[in-house]
This record gives C-alpha cells, sequence and structure tokens, in this order.
C-alpha cells in the first residue's frame, strides 16, 4: 500500500480545487431526498407512501437524465452543458416547495432529468488528471468525500427542516446546486487529454505498455471482437440492442460487453446500500430503538470511509464484482442483529466494502471506455447506480413486510449475490475466462 499518493494528489491544486468543488455540488442533493419526504409528510400532511413516490420519480428523472447530460458534456464541452442545469436547478427548486402533490411530482421529475452531472463530470476529469496508477487512489479519495457529503448532508436537511422549515430547504437546495454548478464552469476541470490541466497519454508519455495493464485491460480482453467480425459488423456476442446501437451513427459503440458488467456492478452495489438503509430503519424499529438510528449509521458510514481510504492506497487491482459480491454476502448477517450494539458492530464489515466497490467500477470503467465517449458512459454508470438505489428500498421492503425485519438483509444480500452470479453466466457464455473473479483480479 501507498497512503503517500493521497498527499500526492491533495497537494496538486486542480485535483484538490474539483473535490472540493466536487463535495459543495453534491451537498445540495444529498440533503433533497430528506426535505422532500418531510415537506411531503408535514407541510402537504400526506403519507410515507406519497413521499416515497416524490423519491422515486425524483430517481428516475435523475436516471434518464445522467447519460443525456454526460453525453452533452462530450459533444460541447463543460460549460455549455453545465448551462441547463444551473437554470433549472434554480428554478425548478425555488418552485417545487409551493406547488400542490401533483406539481411537486412534476418537478421532482424537472429536477432530476436536470441536475448537475456531478458524478460523470467528476469521474471523467479525474481521469484524465491522474495517472493510471493513481487512478485508483484519486477515485478512492473522491469516495470518500462522498461518504463525507452523505454524513453531512441529511443531517443537515434534516435540521433546517424542523428549525427553519421544508420550504426555506428545498430553496435553498436549488441555489445552492446553481452556485456550484456556476462553480464548475468557472473551475472548467478538463474532461479530455489535450485540455489544461489534463495529463499526456501513455502514448504521448512512450510509456511501456505494460504498465497499462489493469482492471480496465482484464474485462476488456473478454470482450473484444475480431477486427474482421466488426468490419462485417457479424454478431460478435452482443445483444440485438447493442448491435444496432452500435450500427447506427455516434451510438453506444463504447457499450461492450465488459462496460455492461460493470454497469450490472453499480446497478448492484446501489440495490444494497439502499436496502441496507432500509433494514436498518426496520431492525431498530422493530426492538425500539429508532433514535439510535446515528449510532449504526455512524459506523456504517464511518467504515466505508476507512474501507475507501485503504483501497485507494492499494497496488493491486481487485475487480468490483468480487467486491460487490463480498459486500453482499457479509450483508446477510446484519439480520441477525438484536440491539444497537450488534447492528453497529455487523455493520463494520459490509461498510468496508461500501467506497471501495463504487471506486473499482469507477475505474474499471475509465479504463473501458475511450476518454471521447466517456462522460455518456458515465452518465450511464449513474443511472445504473440511480436504478439498482431505486429498486433496492422496494426489495428490501417487501422482504421485510412478508417475513420481518430480518429478511431484508437477507433478501437484499442474496440479490447482490445474484447480481454477480448472473454478470458471471454472462461472461462465462462468451467462452472466455470470467473477468471479475479472483483469479483474473490478481496482477
Amino acid at each position: 500500500m501507498d497512503f503517500a499518493q493521497y498527499g500526492q494528489l491533495w497537494r496538486r491544486p486542480l485535483v484538490r480545487r474539483l473535490l472540493l468543488v466536487a463535495m459543495v455540488a453534491r451537498l445540495p442533493h444529498s440533503a433533497a431526498g430528506v426535505l422532500l419526504t418531510l415537506h411531503v409528510v408535514n407541510s402537504l400532511g400526506l403519507g410515507f407512501a406519497a413521499a416515497g413516490a416524490v423519491a422515486a420519480v425524483l430517481t428516475i428523472g435523475i436516471a434518464v437524465g445522467a447519460p443525456w447530460r454526460g453525453r452533452r458534456v462530450d459533444t460541447v464541452g463543460l460549460r455549455r452543458a453545465l448551462v441547463p442545469s444551473v437554470v433549472a436547478e434554480a428554478a425548478v427548486w425555488g418552485i417545487a416547495p409551493h406547488l400542490d402533490y401533483a406539481g411537486l411530482l412534476a418537478a421532482a421529475f424537472a429536477g432530476g432529468l436536470f441536475a448537475l452531472p456531478v458524478f460523470s463530470v467528476v469521474r471523467q476529469s479525474l481521469g484524465v488528471m491522474t495517472e493510471d496508477q493513481q487512478r485508483r487512489t484519486a477515485f478512492a479519495l473522491d469516495a470518500i468525500c462522498t461518504e463525507v457529503t452523505f454524513m453531512v448532508g441529511p443531517a443537515l436537511a434534516a435540521f433546517v427542516a424542523v428549525q427553519v422549515s421544508t420550504v426555506v430547504g428545498i430553496t435553498a437546495v436549488g441555489v445552492s446546486a446553481a452556485f456550484a454548478g456556476l462553480a464548475l464552469m468557472w473551475f472548467n476541470p478538463p474532461t479530455r487529454t489535450g485540455q489544461p490541466g489534463a495529463l499526456p497519454t501513455r502514448a504521448q508519455m512512450g510509456a511501456d505498455p505494460e504498465t497499462a495493464e489493469d482492471l480496465g485491460s482484464s474485462l476488456e480482453s473478454a470482450e473484444q471482437p475480431a477486427p474482421t467480425e466488426v468490419a462485417a459488423g457479424q454478431a460478435d456476442g452482443a445483444s440485438g440492442l447493442v448491435r444496432l446501437l452500435r450500427r447506427r451513427p455516434g451510438g453506444a459503440q463504447w457499450l461492450t460487453l465488459a462496460a455492461v458488467v460493470v454497469l450490472a456492478v453499480a446497478a448492484g452495489a446501489g440495490m444494497v446500500l439502499t436496502g441496507t438503509d432500509v433494514g436498518i430503519v426496520a431492525v431498530l424499529r422493530g426492538h425500539g430503538e429508532s433514535a439510535n438510528l446515528g449510532v449504526v449509521f455512524f459506523f456504517w458510514c464511518l467504515s466505508s470511509l476507512i474501507g475507501g481510504l485503504v483501497y485507494g492506497a492499494m497496488r493491486r487491482t481487485v475487480p468490483p464484482m468480487v467486491l460487490l459480491l463480498a459486500m453482499s454476502l457479509l450483508t446477510i448477517p446484519m439480520g441477525f442483529a438484536h440491539d444497537t450494539a450488534t447492528l453497529s458492530l455487523l455493520s463494520i464489515l459490509p461498510g468496508l466494502l461500501c467506497a471501495p466497490t463504487l471506486s473499482a467500477a469507477s475505474e474499471a470503467m475509465a479504463a473501458i471506455v475511450p476518454e471521447e465517449r466517456r462522460g455518456e458512459a458515465m452518465g450511464w454508470y449513474g443511472s445504473a447506480l440511480t436504478a439498482g438505489t431505486a429498486l433496492g428500498a422496494p426489495v428490501t421492503g417487501a422482504m421485510i413486510d412478508a417475513l420481518g425485519p430480518w429478511a431484508g438483509f437477507v433478501g437484499i444480500g442474496a440479490a447482490g449475490a445474484l447480481t454477480c452470479a448472473a454478470a458471471l453466466v454472462l461472461l462465462a457464455a462468451r467462452g472466455r475466462e470470467p473477468a471479475g473473479v479472483p483469479a483474473s483480479g490478481a496482477n
């Protein structure tokens, strides 16, 4: 391990500025979910089901808009791509708290659709601002900063909602997000090589090809078709949808089998993380200890932060599928907790793998996809993560309603493991060594 790389990255002004701006940009939307829930329940006098519907519509909007926003960054540049988001963030969330429920649903979808593409921009920029051996550390550092944001955001949202009002809180989300967008436009971090602040490519530096070996190359080796097949447009094992997208001018040529596997990992990670959220609430509520939610979340988030710190200092690649599988299986024992103390302790092991799983998946996607399409690819990555997040809560809730609080962790852990199994089967069907197993991950 090499923890000194964190210091080297943080001492680079462009990287430090990007991460700090990203934290500010993520803070409003980390608070939006809590504020919308409390606004629907307290201000509009509706139930939690109605509040959940608003959160779901917001999630759908983000999932639909992320690839489009990322693609705009690829095609027109960062500053022009962010203009609609800056305007929409301020307008939508300034109006939303004054609408009735139906209007709030429409506003939530519009807000998600035009949300700042912070995730894709940051990962895309880090991909061109760092060398290959630093990229894992850079993504892990971003994951750590994200953990801090999501530890602060919801707590700040709850304080504002209770002590001031949800109207003020939601309006502040829009104003803060708009200012964050303006900060990104002013900073204008590079998203491609050749732009100010970007490092030269390995080919430009004359690096040894052996240094290029990483998780992306191991995944991509399972996907490369023969040149004659590409030229002839023959089936190469991809689905009909993928082949159709490739034929369309400007279509998703980046959508290789390796990329699909990374998207599946992202969706599985989002599903497990959200399911764990719901499971923690259900178990503590079942034992009459709901007041101790903050204690468990502190242990869980702190473990993720430490795991991300350790993973970013590692020199060896760990396939994201392995990390997701381990996190899913270690989530299952949390269902057997009987009080705050045991649930906090059982959350440590799966928590240690949260940030590493997301960092490894981002690293793989950055390695697989050409940089001219990386914004769109990272947008789809964010959509996959968001879709998994939206799916995790109802799956866990259904298990809890049917069998009890303990079943939420068992169900969502099993679902994450099955996602890994499905991806392995998909890779094995190509007749090559499956990417994402320990044998192919050791390098």
